[in-house]
């Protein structure tokens, strides 16, 4: 592609795909132009015509049909003129070819020439030695340039024989256009000017060409000044699109980070208010449990001496019941002087009181709201930045909005919230009540209320919350059952490194599809891999292609690979690229010639293959274990994850190897992210809940070793520390994460992503010292 401003040459356009219809991708043949100024062959544009009008396949302007058909379009003499050039090129090899020359059968009248050594650039015919000696030295041919034939097919002559070329008049063969008639704004040659344009001002080519040219290089100027303006334009929108997208990342960040912090807040309220209550319950029921002991003594003792007394009485002769008469009087005075309890214990119930914002289904903790970008001083961003004031109808309603500095929001309407963000929670402890919850409270509950319980009482619309939350937990029980995938945010970083700005961040890059004009069916990416400079090389199963981009999404063509296969998983080696497809692993070339494939196990449906640091090895998981082939194809070590005590009980589904040599796999069997060294001896081990339920899926490392794992069903890329301990969510759906698939890493510091619709998505892994 020429750049603008920069003159074309001839070598450029007849070696680019210039002279290619962009329809039947072929040579053009019979080049009509449109008047968007595309060209494509007469027969191509014919089938595009519907209902009197053709649609520019390029441009997408839609141009009515001549009435006579599209062959009333202009012929592009200029295309015609340039493929008169490479048809001797066309002819290809000289030993092979053997041109004869043209002019032996009209002088000596054989019906074929000797063979062709030269060519005459004026009459475009191949000359023998002979013919061309006698060109050069007759009256009306001894101006002509006769050159050697070799040559003239190498290109060494396409500038002069550009330059003494002529068009062919279409009506009139072998007539060359000589002239312009200027009524008509058309080409004529000699006997075109005789009959229709006899009366008709006409001017020689050379003549008309001087004329016209200042006026069309005045319009080319106004144009390259308007392409120097929408190329100012497209740049601009495309810096405030990659900063709306870097501004939606921080602000998807911050919600992330906001609703975490207060979800943990919440959560330890939740635990220190159920402690509170287990203690006093479990202190309530051990006071008890002393006065029930007591009373059931007191209890027993008064029914034996009742009991003894009957009997005593019922059963007992005279002398008997008098001689007993004083004891069990004394013993019958001194149970009933013992003094009863006069009933239980004043017992304390607990109460729950929510804070009134809670109940207020108006009070937002979170707001977003939009400013205007203002751009000043070559694009920087002076409003809307972090930080920024609030506008005028915020303040006046005084709505309270989050910041994106991290202050905590407040209630829209309702009660007033005090400064501290504590405060905006309920206390930990639940014994104060806000005013406006014992506003709520009657006089005469107040009343009946015992001081030291006011504090604890309930109101009635908390109290249908806390049923309403029972049932919602109920039914969030039942649907657990179904399905135990959780979307709750990922457990927070230790103390270390929450807020500390130690864990890498992303910066979103660009996102690009890899659909192309020659794929029959939709992509499916199910392998992705660094390949060269700053370029990915993409597994489209469902097209069986080997896709190259660069980070930018420019495509870069295509891997060549065996008829029937279709790449899952892929991985670049030195000057190789290895892949599997179905029960195989191939090493191939870059152009696509295939070194060795290796038959893998049956039992598994997919292999995952990763390249090892020093690129000259390439490792595959087959059924559960790894297995590592050198650049010749020879099993250089096979080892199993944790040594054979775990034989048959993982299924490594995605493999990758970090830039310290540890093996990083995603096990199925074990639902667990697993890190090894290349013995196989397990350095880590992550099953927690922050896989949120889902399997494990694609995983890639950073140059420090950090792991980031694909959780498909939740839209998440979590981060692990090198030793397999989960760190926090790296990306989320608020990045644009839409069911990812596959992940890898370039240069160490842009993690490119893979959704399952086709597109791509890059960041760029800001490190914690960058």
């Amino acid at each position: 592609m020429v750049s603008q401003g920069s003159s074309p040459s001839l070598l450029e356009a007849l070696s680019s795909d210039f002279l290619a219809c962009k329809i039947c991708l072929e040579q053009l043949r019979v080049p009509k132009t449109l008047p968007c100024l595309h060209t494509y062959c007469q027969d191509c544009l014919a089938q595009l015509a519907e209902n009197g009008h053709v649609r520019c396949p390029e441009c997408r302007e839609t141009v009515p049909v001549p009435p006579t058909g599209v062959a009333a379009f202009k012929t592009n003499f200029f295309v015609n003129g340039l493929l008169d050039l490479v048809k001797a090129r066309a002819c290809g090899d000289l030993h092979a070819g053997k041109p004869a020359c043209a002019l032996c059968p009209l002088v000596g009248g054989t019906s074929t020439g000797g063979p062709a050594t030269a060519r005459c650039l004026d009459c475009a015919d191949d000359l023998c030695q002979a013919c061309a000696d006698g060109h050069r030295c007759t009256r009306q041919t001894h101006t002509h340039r006769v050159v050697d034939l070799v040559g003239y097919r190498r290109g060494w002559y396409d500038e002069e024989a550009r330059e003494r070329q002529a068009a062919q008049c279409p009506q009139h063969p072998g007539e060359a256009l000589r002239f312009l008639c200027q009524p008509c704004s058309q080409l004529l040659c000699r006997e075109c000017r005789l009959d229709p344009h006899l009366d008709h001002p006409c001017m020689p080519l050379a003549e008309a060409v001087r004329a016209r040219r200042p006026g069309l290089e005045e319009l080319l100027a106004g144009v390259d000044n308007n392409l120097v303006e929408l190329e100012a334009a497209r740049m601009a929108e495309k810096e405030a699109l990659v900063r709306l997208r870097e501004q939606a990342a921080r602000v998807g960040t911050q919600v992330e980070e906001a609703a975490e912090g207060v979800l943990r807040a919440l959560l330890a309220q939740k635990q220190e208010v159920l402690g509170q209550l287990r203690a006093h319950v479990e202190a309530a029921e051990e006071a008890a449990r002393e006065r029930l002991a007591e009373l059931e003594g007191r209890e027993q003792a008064a029914k034996a001496a009742a009991a003894f007394a009957r009997r005593v009485l019922n059963l007992g002769r005279e002398a008997e019941i008098l001689s007993l008469e004083g004891a069990i009087a004394r013993r019958l005075r001194q149970l009933q002087g013992c003094p009863w309890m006069p009933g239980p214990a004043p017992c304390l119930l607990p109460q729950l009181e929510l804070h009134p914002g809670l109940l207020d289904k108006d009070c937002h903790l979170l707001r977003l709201f939009f400013e205007e970008q203002h751009l000043q001083d070559g694009g920087k961003n002076v409003a809307g930045t972090q930080g920024g004031d609030e506008t005028q109808s915020q303040r006046d309603n005084g709505a309270k909005t989050v910041r994106q500095n991290g202050n905590q929001p407040q209630c829209r309407e309702g009660a007033q919230t005090p400064k501290d963000n504590k405060a905006q929670m309920p206390r930990e402890d639940g014994a104060q009540t806000p005013k406006e919850g014992r506003a709520k409270m009657s006089q005469e509950d107040r009343a009946q209320t015992p001081n030291k319980d006011r504090a604890q009482m309930p109101q009635e619309d908390g109290e249908a919350h806390i049923q309403r939350g029972s049932q919602s937990n109920k039914k969030r029980k039942f649907k657990g059952r179904l399905k135990s995938i959780s979307r709750e945010p990922s457990p927070a970083p230790g103390p270390n490194l929450e807020g500390s700005g130690l864990l890498p961040r992303p910066i979103f890059s660009c996102s690009f599809p890899i659909r192309m004009p020659g794929d029959k069916r939709s992509p499916r990416i199910t392998g992705l891999c660094p390949f060269g400079s700053r370029e990915i090389l993409v597994a489209d199963e469902q097209n069986r292609a080997l896709k190259r981009f660069s980070l930018n999404g420019d495509y870069k063509g295509a891997v060549p690979v065996p008829e029937g296969c279709s790449p899952c998983s892929v991985a670049a080696l030195q000057d190789a690229v290895a892949f599997s497809a179905g029960a195989r692993l191939y090493l191939i070339s870059p152009d696509g010639e295939v070194q060795w494939r290796r038959a893998l196990s049956l039992s598994q449906a997919s292999h995952a293959v990763a390249a090892l640091p020093s690129g000259d090895r390439v490792s595959v998981s087959v059924a559960g274990h790894v297995e590592v082939y050198n650049m010749e194809g020879s099993l250089a070590t096979r080892f199993i994850p944790g040594g054979k005590a775990n034989r048959g009980l993982r299924a490594l589904v995605f493999l990758t190897v970090s830039p310290q040599g540890n093996y990083v796999g995603s096990d199925w069997q074990q639902n667990s992210v697993v890190v090894c060294d290349g013995l196989g001896q397990v350095i880590g081990e992550y099953k927690g809940p922050g896989l949120h339920g889902c399997q494990p899926g694609s995983v890639s490392v950073d140059k420090k070793g950090y792991i980031f794992l694909t959780l498909r069903e939740v839209n998440k890329v979590v981060i692990l520390d090198p030793k397999g301990s989960l760190l926090g969510d790296f990306l989320t759906a608020y990045h644009g994460l839409e069911k990812p698939r596959v992940t890898t890493m370039v240069d160490g510091r842009y993690l490119v992503v893979s959704l399952s619709n086709g597109t791509i998505h890059v960041f760029r892994v800001r490190s914690p010292d960058s």
